[in-house]
């Protein structure tokens, strides 16, 4: 735009197009000015909790020490030090934030934060070309002050983070801008800012303020000392010489408090023991097999007030051995094709503190697993517990896996595989898994039969149908009727890896 011979009137457009560039440069979103009005109103909200937070915890400080003289008094003088500064500087603090909303009316009870994007009020009373009105010296001087007074107030050593706290909260050097040039301090943070900008940074100065306050208290044994010498602070421990015991073994141990004190008065306890020189000393007898526990309470008063504080603790009780655990280790098997019911358990350790794993294993209870095993001739059983006292244990079993044996065909449902004609034309033809344990259905959908001399009929169904009847019916004593070709369905396994065998019928 800059370059060339234009014409007045350009001259004059590329002004304008210049003026209006720098005008939407000023010109803050509606969104920033609510958002930082929103952030002053958490400012101010935390502040009012902190002060009175703060107020609690020195009057709490006063007492301690009123009652406990000692280290408490020079903690409270050097508490009530750093409180009169920060009420000092913080209520001028507010004075700046008064003359920042100079002509600013609440709407509802709300500042009109959209409509506070003027810097007016501070930028006329703080700065006169590149320094300070008088106004503005006095702010520099308040900030210097109330530095000046917490250093004398946290010279210990044992302050000097707090105090690097408030130095750099409050550093008032100049300060680089983006382009690297020096920035005086308040024209920094304040000069041509937005009104409602002005009014969160004050009240960000308030919370720093604040937050310094409070952790002066604490380091100096105010908060941190009063609840520590609270009773209500304390925390009960069972402590027993051991977490698991046999039925009938006398149970040894102690509830303590987390932080004990061989002075304690207690005004009683309640549960399993007896108070001895401000612990209590447990003396039972372990209950029943499984996870017992120990409750009761310590009993006293504070500030003359009773305090209740229970206590809660649990041990395991396993059963004494009385007989061996015996296993045929040949014995390891599971089955291929079926679910496998497994129960998994640990002495001493409840079931559902008890988990298992392998491939093609799922949880069905507390203990309780199914397995089906997948490819190769062995699974390992992986299981995994907690232990009473929290600490992890597990262990490992492998077990061969074999194939489904051979669905065997029978005449009748029996091993009698000889008799009269007449009872094989009412003979239903079976099949079963001869020695095999788990729960499987069958239902025969057709078989052969060949009687001597006949042409082999295919018979549908589990039964004898007249072609069959007939057949037999002219078969002579001592001829061997052969059942073949047995097809089934089986339910209760997931596939049947072999033919169903044929079986045979001898004509008596």
């Amino acid at each position: 735009m800059a370059g060339g011979k234009l014409t007045p009137r350009q001259k004059m457009i590329n002004l304008m197009y210049l003026v209006f560039i720098a005008m939407l440069a000023m010109n803050m979103s509606k969104e920033v000015l609510s958002a930082f009005g929103l952030m002053n109103e958490k400012f101010e909200t935390s502040n009012e909790s902190a002060s009175k937070s703060n107020e609690q915890s020195l009057a709490a400080l006063d007492l301690k020490a009123k009652e406990s003289k000692g280290e408490f008094i020079n903690a409270a003088v050097t508490a009530h030090k750093v409180s009169d500064a920060s009420k000092k500087f913080y209520s001028f603090i507010e004075t700046l934030k008064i003359e920042n909303l100079k002509g600013t009316e609440s709407e509802d009870g709300k500042l009109p934060y959209e409509a506070m994007d003027k810097a007016d009020n501070l930028d006329h009373s703080w700065f006169t070309g590149d320094g300070y009105t008088k106004r503005g010296n006095e702010v520099m001087s308040a900030i210097e002050s109330y530095k000046s007074e917490m250093k004398s107030a946290l010279s210990d050593s044992k302050y000097s983070v707090i105090l690097k706290q408030v130095n750099d909260a409050f550093n008032t050097a100049d300060v680089k801008n983006k382009e690297g040039v020096s920035v005086k301090f308040l024209d920094y943070h304040f000069k041509g800012f937005p009104q409602i900008a002005s009014l969160a940074k004050l009240s960000a100065w308030q919370s720093d303020i604040k937050k310094i306050e409070t952790d002066v208290i604490n380091s100096a044994l105010g908060k941190a000392a009063v609840d520590e010498s609270s009773y209500s602070k304390f925390e009960a421990i069972v402590v027993l010489e051991k977490n698991a015991y046999f039925a009938g073994e006398q149970v040894s141990g102690k509830v303590v408090l987390g932080k004990y004190d061989p002075n304690a008065k207690f005004e009683g306890f309640v549960g399993p023991g007896k108070l001895v020189n401000g612990q209590a000393v447990i003396s039972t007898t372990a209950g029943g097999i499984g996870e017992q526990t120990l409750a009761g309470s310590f009993n006293f008063k504070e500030n003359g007030k009773p305090i209740n504080l229970p206590f809660k603790g649990t041990y395991v009780v396993v059963p004494r051995p009385n007989q061996a655990i015996i296993s045929a280790d040949k014995m390891n098997v599971v089955y291929r094709g079926v679910p496998n019911p497994i129960s998994v358990s640990v002495p001493g350790i409840a079931s559902n503190k008890v988990n298992a794993s392998a491939p093609g294993m799922t949880k069905v209870g507390d203990g309780k697993f199914m397995l089906k095993p997948q490819s190769g001739a062995e699974v390992k059983i992986s299981v995994t517990a907690t232990m009473p006292d929290g600490k992890p244990m597990s262990s490992a079993q492998v077990f061969r896996i074999k194939g489904l044996p051979a669905p065997t065909g029978k005449v009748g449902g029996t091993d009698k595989n000889k008799g009269p004609k007449s009872n094989l034309e009412v003979c239903s033809v079976t099949a079963v898994m001869e020695d095999f344990d788990f729960p499987v259905s069958v239902n025969v959908t057709q078989f052969n039969i060949k009687v001597p001399g006949q042409p082999t009929i295919v018979v549908s169904g589990s039964k004898m149908d007249s072609r069959a009847r007939a057949a037999i019916a002219k078969a002579s004593r001592g001829d061997i009727v052969i059942i073949s070709e047995i097809k089934a369905s089986f339910q209760g396994i997931d596939q049947v890896a072999k033919r169903v065998s044929p079986c045979t019928y001898e004509i008596q």
